[in-house]
């Protein structure tokens, strides 16, 4: 149990406080879904990964905002929605 402790404390430093973090993400994530006139015809992965770049930006904003993994997490999400789109011409 101590080396979860010891990894929760480390990632708060980089990532920040997790609370502020859901918060962010969340409301960026209904935000969304209420003003996002075209939403529903986005894919599964497409908004899996709106989704996850809503985390990672509630990390950049609430953590360390020079932390580059949350940069490159940021453009790996939208590589795949790139693949994603290409594979399907």
């Amino acid at each position: 149990m101590g080396d979860v402790v010891e990894l929760l404390d480390t990632r708060a430093k980089t990532h920040g406080d997790y609370v502020d973090v859901a918060r962010l993400a969340q409301i960026m994530k209904g935000d969304f879904r209420y003003y996002g006139v075209k939403f529903e015809e986005l894919t599964m992965p497409q908004k899996e990964c709106l989704d996850m770049i809503a985390s990672k930006i509630g990390r950049i904003l609430s953590g360390d905002p020079n932390e580059v993994d949350h940069w490159r997490d940021i453009a790996g999400y939208a590589q795949l929605v790139v693949r994603e789109l290409e594979a399907g011409k």
